[in-house]
């Protein structure tokens, strides 16, 4: 199901997330201009490397989720990030908001290196912080409508409450990383999740914490 929007009006322009969108759209062209290969192996997340260094290595942390595998893998990440992230960054604030972004990719990418420390494959990819986006709005707006687009034979809409449809794709992440499906870091996806969903009233002011 790939959700098309949701019905919940934020507030206050979001900011932090348009910026985000611009910062990893130019860093993609970057990674482009200066091919793809070298710049993952120099900036994606390598958990061998890391555990072997965690100082010396820890900037991958940051660096490996403004990285991305292609064009879908971009537009995907970011197009979540596009419907879910500005109700997120009106309830936490803007630099509430980015500061749980970034630790949220960081937790991520040190839940893949944990079920896996002694792989030498770089992940790359914004889609650990977007998980934690996903889990904040998990919690915050459960009962927010998302309308998604549906294929059954014809393809068709259905408006369903995001607590079901974020329970759901946590669910998947969930069964995909215990199947072991190769290629994607289910696991960062889940634990990004996780980290958001428990640590989002933390990153709120008091009086908008409910």
């Amino acid at each position: 199901m790939l959700p098309l929007y949701d019905v919940n009006r934020a507030r206050r322009p979001a900011l932090v997330v348009k910026a985000l969108v611009l910062l990893n759209a130019l860093a993609f062209l970057l990674e482009l201009a200066w091919g793809p290969e070298a710049v993952i192996q120099a900036l994606g997340f390598i958990p061998a490397l890391f555990f072997q260094d965690p100082l010396g290595e820890g900037y991958r942390l940051l660096t490996s989720m403004f990285l991305h595998g292609g064009f879908f893998h971009i537009f995907s990440n970011l197009w979540f990030l596009w419907i879910f992230g500005d109700n997120v960054e009106d309830r936490l604030g803007h630099g509430r908001f980015l500061l749980f972004y970034l630790l949220g990719g960081v937790a991520a990418a040190l839940a893949q290196g944990i079920m896996d420390p002694a792989s030498s494959v770089p992940m790359i990819g914004a889609s650990g912080a977007v998980s934690a986006v996903l889990g904040g709005y998990y919690v915050l707006f459960p009962r927010a409508y998302v309308v998604a687009l549906v294929w059954f034979i014809l393809p068709f809409t259905l408006a369903l409450p995001a607590g079901f449809y974020l329970g759901y794709w946590a669910l998947l992440q969930l069964l995909q990383g215990l199947a072991g499906v190769p290629g994607i870091a289910f696991w960062a996806h889940l634990g990004g999740f996780l980290f958001g969903a428990f640590t989002v009233r933390a990153f709120a002011p008091r009086w908008r914490r409910w």
